[in-house]
């Protein structure tokens, strides 16, 4: 066996990078997409003159305050700390369940004007750049601000591939857990081993500054975005008993993942170059949203000086809720209970009348059409061309439809979210409903790293330490065990099973 890092190997792995780029804008197989004219039209221009002042007058005191208002239309909450009663009072606190209106950090990443239906990445619209660019190219475009010329890119498609391979260890992690264990649960265990395996990038055993060091940076970078789709893949590989398949360093990002998952080993496998461009698109579509539920969380555990790759699984953690990223699944779960479109009518109004869930509808920024969700429903007809229709996108577009033109969605502003189509097409390439999340997951690293990158040249970086309203006792003293009154029904420990195995344990001889 040769050198484990020969360099004609690289070399040649590299010029086929290279020249594989190079000849992807003339793919003729990509679909042709809707260019939104609103994402792509500067509607209101940038906010201006919004800076000023407010001025507060607290009627529990009759004491007048001012309020600094910035140029971006905010205000610091620790200014409000300053009203204050006297006495025990602390301050002011700004309750805010939720954060639904609460900015803890000012970003340049992305950009969304939920009234509008707007979705921009470092100012691109995402029209634009699902037509035109790639998932690799998008994610330098989030990480460092601008798009990569031809030298830069072929650079990252470079380091990325190269850091492709995961540890053995690691894999073998991965084929010990269980068979039935849900797919979400095995890649936030490998995010979070990761950092077990790289102690080179933990701040924790080499110091609090490692990460002021850009080359330590962008190889976490690299090596994130080259290990998450290796990860996915054998995690489906292993729910299917199947082992884990080495990457191919002369594919595309969402081709070297196609690749891994449907080659059996076979090194001259191709995927089909149709999919793996709607593939590709749909990396694009879930790569950023700014300060969503796991983005924040990836910026919270960062803020304490973690290691990146424990940051992001705590990310990963976040986005396995089924309020976040396992809606697509809820969506799937939903038309198929419908079934056909004849029990559309009965469905709206049992959703009118509070009988059941309406899924893929709503969302909590967008008040108009999400702009990724009409790509998607593009995209849904190409796959469709490809392996088949599903029989449920009938039964999705009927639905639409009838709930566009229904007063009760439209005066709630319940549109389709990127959640409604997603899973169709998914389901149609012959992904489990229960991957759908990690599918999400790999894209959605781009986003965590540029937030985890600008978190650590944000002078205004600090440990999150929320506060919080206690609505508890106030005060109460020491009672020994014996003098305690008992508790109420609702504070008592409810009935805990014992497990069928504890019972055939005490069932023997001997116990």
């Amino acid at each position: 066996m040769g050198p484990r890092f020969d360099p004609t190997d690289l070399a040649r792995g590299r010029l086929a990078v290279i020249s594989a780029h190079l000849a992807a804008p003339c793919i003729s197989s990509a679909p042709d997409l809707e260019v939104s004219p609103v994402s792509v039209q500067d509607v209101a221009g940038a906010p201006r003159g919004l800076g000023g002042a407010l001025t507060v007058i607290d009627q529990r005191t009759g004491k007048k305050y001012e309020i600094k208002v910035s140029d971006e239309g905010t205000v610091k909450a620790s200014d409000f700390k300053k009203i204050s009663t006297g006495n025990q009072d602390k301050g002011l606190k700004l309750y805010d369940p939720g954060y639904l209106n609460t900015a803890p950090v000012r970003s340049s990443i992305c950009y969304i004007d939920g009234d509008e239906g707007i979705l921009r990445y470092r100012g691109y619209p995402i029209e634009e750049l699902a037509e035109s660019s790639t998932f690799v190219e998008v994610a330098y475009l989030l990480m460092y601000g601008n798009l990569p010329s031809q030298n830069q890119l072929a650079n990252w498609e470079f380091a990325i591939s190269q850091h492709s391979a995961v540890p053995q260890g690691l894999l073998d992690i991965i084929q010990t857990m269980p068979h039935d264990a849900h797919p979400m649960g095995l890649l936030v265990n490998a995010m979070s081993a990761l950092s077990v395996f790289h102690p080179d990038a933990n701040p924790a055993l080499r110091g609090q500054d490692l990460y002021k060091s850009k080359q330590v940076r962008d190889k976490q970078i690299a090596r994130i975005l080259g290990k998450a789709p290796t990860i996915a893949a054998a995690v489906y590989l292993r729910l299917s008993g199947r082992p884990p398949v080495l990457p191919s360093n002369s594919l595309s990002y969402s081709e070297n993942f196609l690749y891994m998952l449907d080659s059996l080993g076979n090194r001259s496998y191709k995927p089909n170059p149709r999919l793996a461009r709607v593939l590709d698109i749909l990396f694009i579509l879930h790569a950023e949203h700014e300060m969503n539920c796991s983005t924040a969380a990836a910026r919270h555990l960062a803020s304490s000086g973690v290691d990146v790759y424990t940051a992001l699984a705590g990310a990963v953690g976040a986005l396995y809720g089924p309020l976040h990223g396992g809606a697509n699944e809820a969506v799937l779960k939903m038309l198929s209970e419908i079934g056909t479109v004849e029990n559309i009518p009965e469905f709206i109004e049992d959703v009118k009348n509070r009988k059941r869930k309406m899924s893929g509808f709503g969302h909590r920024v967008y008040k108009n059409y999400d702009p990724r969700a009409k790509i998607i429903h593009k995209l849904a007809e190409e796959v469709f061309s490809i392996v088949g229709r599903d029989s449920l996108i009938e039964v999705a577009v009927a639905l639409e439809k009838a709930a566009l033109s229904d007063e009760y969605f439209k005066k709630r502003k319940l549109y389709p979210n990127v959640d409604f189509y997603s899973g169709l097409i998914y389901r149609a390439m012959g992904f489990p409903p229960e991957f759908f999340t990690v599918l999400f997951a790999i894209p959605r690293m781009a986003g965590y790293l540029a937030h985890w990158r600008e978190s650590l040249d944000d002078p205004d970086t600090k440990i999150m330490r929320p506060q919080e309203v206690y609505t508890g006792v106030w005060l109460r003293h020491y009672t020994p065990v014996q003098e305690r009154v008992l508790a109420t029904q609702a504070d008592r420990l409810g009935p805990v099973s014992v497990s069928n195995a504890s019972r055939r344990r005490l069932a023997g001889s001997g116990v």
